[in-house]
């Protein structure tokens, strides 16, 4: 067991607790967390969590979550649980690449929302599921993973999927931003009070700034704006990390191109937004991805090179049933700390194994026999 591998955050769900989640996405006419429309939800989810804590604490693993058994939807879960917006069924749901890499994979439509009033984060239902990941990891370091500031308002500007902002609550982008700004300083206070230590938000907007990205992520988007609007994105994620600093929090970010059912949605090298999104953003600790060739050359490190922050190496797969290709992990590794030190550098697998409940498509034993061998290799790169 090795702490220098580390997971992204999202686990398998079991099936008892699919059968809850699969209503959730069928239905409107329920509100966030959806407990009190289903009798025994509440507690199937909570014994779910409890068990997959103990499951990473028996492998090993030294970062605890809980596996994002709280979540439908890695992003949307906290957004519905912000004071001031109501979810709605879209008219579409998210659009990915199928398995052929041509024809498009539509996801589930329970994503769309609108602000009714201005937002607020305090009381958010996601710390109450903090402290029950705190009890439950009984000392062991904690994260609690949600999605950035730049991936709420990207969406909301941009995707004609997930709802336009409304006139009559925020005014301009500008009150947007700080409506948005608002709300995650007082989930930052409130994950501060509960003890919190490590918040990590997730975010996969960067790459639709690349110029080799031949795609958008999102429905319906047509040119991909440019640099001014990457910068509102880099500014807005600092001020929340500037803050969260103040609180005594580590900060981390994790950086994914889609991952729905074994589909990816987006495309576009790191190499082209080096010098904006890992360059200028002051996160503690970056998880990328590295599985496939869309990632570009490694050579996009040399960002990290002349600033602190530790990087996660996103080599493995999470989408595939089989094991991954040792050698050309350890090569990745040796290619890698070439550029950063190697004490700076970590290990995983390109994303969670299930950003959305449905998860992707492998079982719970192949997930957990990826992982073991996440660790040997870590173990065997690192020593430790």
């Amino acid at each position: 067991m090795s702490k220098r591998f580390q997971l992204v955050g999202s686990l398998l769900r079991p099936a008892e607790l699919l059968e809850y989640k699969r209503k959730i996405e069928e239905r409107e006419d329920i509100t966030y967390p959806f407990y009190s429309n289903f009798e025994g939800y509440e507690a199937c989810e909570d014994n779910a969590i409890r068990q997959v804590i103990k499951k990473q604490i028996d492998q090993g693993i030294d970062v605890i979550s809980d596996g994002e058994y709280s979540k439908a939807l890695w992003h949307l879960d906290f957004y519905w649980g912000l004071h001031g917006l109501e979810r709605k069924m879209a008219s579409s749901g998210y659009k990915f690449r199928d398995h052929d890499g041509t024809s498009a994979f539509e996801t589930r439509k329970d994503i769309g929302i609108d602000i009714v009033a201005p937002l607020s984060g305090k009381n958010h239902h996601l710390i109450s599921i903090f402290k029950k990941i705190e009890s439950a990891a009984d000392g062991h370091q904690t994260k609690l993973c949600i999605p950035s500031i730049s991936q709420m308002y990207g969406e909301i500007t941009l995707s004609k999927a997930i709802g336009k902002y409304n006139d009559h609550v925020y005014t301009t982008q500008q009150d947007l931003k700080d409506g948005l700004l608002k709300s995650y300083k007082e989930f930052v206070d409130d994950f501060a009070a509960a003890h919190g230590k490590i918040l990590q938000l997730d975010d996969c907007l960067w790459t639709l700034f690349a110029d080799d990205n031949p795609n958008s992520p999102f429905t319906g988007v047509g040119e991909v704006k440019g640099v001014e609007f990457a910068n509102e994105f880099i500014e807005l994620n600092n001020a929340v990390i500037d803050y969260a600093k103040t609180k005594g929090l580590k900060i981390w970010t994790h950086n994914c191109r889609g991952n729905y059912k074994s589909r990816n949605m987006g495309a576009g090298s790191y190499e082209k937004i080096a010098d904006l999104f890992l360059k200028q953003q002051r996160y503690d600790r970056f998880f990328l991805e590295w599985d496939d060739e869309r990632a570009g050359s490694l050579d996009s490190l040399k960002a990290f090179a002349d600033r602190n922050g530790e990087v996660v190496l996103g080599l493995l797969s999470s989408k595939t049933s089989t094991l991954d290709d040792e050698t050309r992990t350890l090569q990745c590794l040796d290619d890698a700390s070439k550029i950063i030190d190697k004490n700076r550098l970590f290990l995983s697998h390109k994303c969670g194994f299930a950003s959305c409940d449905n998860g992707n498509e492998l079982t719970e034993a192949q997930q957990w026999e990826k992982i073991k061998q996440g660790q040997k290799i870590a173990l065997q790169y690192w020593g430790e």
